[in-house]
């Protein structure tokens, strides 16, 4: 697994390391602190009260959605858009968004992507495809940022576990509460993962992608409905 220094040895260009950082920074006005994934809910009924818990949580959700759908699709979203594959880069773009099981779920990728997008056009870095047809993905928008700053394919791919990552326990922290301590330590177990989980995602072939947790789309489903919420999924 390469990690970003070892992607500007490839590239040759320093610049490499500081737009992944730029890419990756909580600073990037997408809105992803306002999203949850279903967390807020668990949270509520207590099927997640601790530190231990969230990161057995977070383990999950990476083992059995990340790394069996978004991590794949996303670097198929990134050799399409690269070889300037529309009709393959939508159609994939289309297939993460059937996979979203709730309304909050969709509605969090499309506003992710759509803020991506924007804020790519305005930057003038869009690639010459354009957004995808009808809703686009956040994971469209962070592969057309990828090709755009020449970031590795695996790079990419680690970059975008880590956004989920940060944002997943810097949503349980405001939740739970966490302290910073406890939040930091969950980062610290998961971290090593990552390169493990972009590796197996890339051994997957196009039909063997997909994420199956019931347990999630119900919690999302009642967050529609919670009286109390802090975050919009």
């Amino acid at each position: 697994m390469r990690m970003p220094s070892q992607a500007i040895e490839q590239t040759g260009d320093p610049l490499v390391l500081l737009r992944l950082m730029r890419l990756v920074s909580p600073a990037l006005p997408i809105g992803a602190y306002a999203y949850s994934q279903g967390l807020e809910s668990a949270v509520e009924l207590g099927w997640v009260r601790t530190a231990e818990e969230t990161r057995d949580w977070l383990d999950g959700l990476l083992s059995q959605s990340l790394t069996q759908l978004d991590l794949p699709v996303l670097a198929r979203l990134q050799s399409a858009t690269r070889q300037g594959e529309t009709v393959a880069r939508d159609a994939w773009n289309e297939r993460l968004l059937a996979a979203r099981e709730t309304a909050e779920l969709r509605f969090e990728d499309v506003q992710m992507g759509g803020a991506l997008w924007r804020l790519l056009g305005d930057l003038g870095l869009a690639t010459g495809l354009g957004p995808p047809r009808g809703d686009p993905s956040f994971a469209s928008a962070f592969a057309a940022a990828g090709v755009a700053w020449s970031i590795p394919r695996e790079t990419l791919l680690l970059a975008y576990a880590w956004c989920w990552l940060e944002s997943q326990v810097g949503a349980a922290t405001k939740l739970i509460p966490l302290g910073q301590t406890a939040a930091q330590r969950i980062i610290e177990s998961l971290l090593p993962t990552l390169p493990a989980h972009v590796s197996m995602a890339g051994t997957l072939a196009d039909d063997a992608l997909g994420a199956a947790l019931p347990g999630l789309a119900w919690l999302s489903a009642r967050h529609e409905t919670q009286y109390s919420r802090l975050f919009r999924s």
